[in-house]
């Protein structure tokens, strides 16, 4: 990758495996902070940098600035389509991500089991939040994991690396590198393919951006960032299965 590409998407990582991540962009939240400031709305890109610096080379999402800082939740006032993605789950089958969730709250995470921190620690956070909700909210939420590093992650590894990492009822994808990278980029989030480094270790960079889709438009109208915590989701989940912002 050359230099010119080597912008993170907002709240990307680049991590070693077995290492901490080497590299992290400013979240989108923080971008919002400076806007709430301003008391303006603005338009964040978050393309995947491939073009002249002034322009966007993927989805923006608009953001306006609120006055309370406090919260978690990034709410985008031009929502993502739900990513047109087909791939296959953790029993080897297909798996449409648009009709399987249709008119389901939804919650989409794209990330990789050899990940050290960030991606474990993300399900952990949504289980533990998950676990507080009444058994009929439990049942409704759809919480997908779509592999970044589809070569090292299988089905079967996905099928054994989620139930421990977040919940049994999280459904994870895996499939054709390009046809993940493309959905991803459908909502903004920046992925590479994992690369080997000289020494066996192997690198990775994805966005760490949370989407949450409505279940009454499908659309993904609410981001979270990789600082969110077990008890900022807990406190949005109830609303985010309803439809209504956090």
């Amino acid at each position: 990758m050359s230099d010119s590409k080597k912008a993170v998407q907002p709240g990307a990582v680049e991590a070693k495996d077995g290492g901490r991540p080497g590299r992290r962009a400013p979240l989108i939240a923080a971008a919002v902070a400076i806007v709430a400031a301003l008391g303006i709305t603005a338009a964040v890109g978050l393309g995947d940098g491939d073009k002249k610096p002034g322009t966007t080379s993927g989805p923006v999402a608009e953001v306006s600035g609120g006055s309370d800082s406090d919260k978690a939740a990034t709410v985008l006032d031009r929502p993502f389509a739900k990513p047109d993605l087909v791939l296959t789950d953790t029993q080897g089958k297909k798996y449409d991500l648009r009709a399987a969730t249709k008119g389901k709250p939804t919650l989409v995470y794209f990330g990789y089991t050899h990940c050290p921190d960030v991606c474990p620690l993300t399900m952990s956070n949504i289980a533990i939040a998950r676990k507080q909700l009444p058994k009929a909210d439990q049942d409704k939420l759809q919480v997908v994991f779509v592999t970044t590093d589809p070569e090292r992650d299988t089905a079967a590894e996905l099928g054994k690396w989620l139930p421990a990492a977040g919940d049994p009822s999280f459904i994870g994808l895996t499939g054709d590198f390009k046809t993940i990278q493309a959905g991803a980029r459908s909502i903004g989030i920046g992925i590479d393919p994992a690369k080997k480094e000289k020494d066996g270790s192997v690198v990775s960079m994805h966005g760490a951006q949370v989407i949450a889709f409505s279940p009454t438009t499908d659309q993904g109208y609410v981001l979270y960032g990789e600082s969110t915590s077990a008890d900022d989701y807990a406190k949005d989940l109830p609303k985010l299965i309803k439809g209504e912002n956090p």
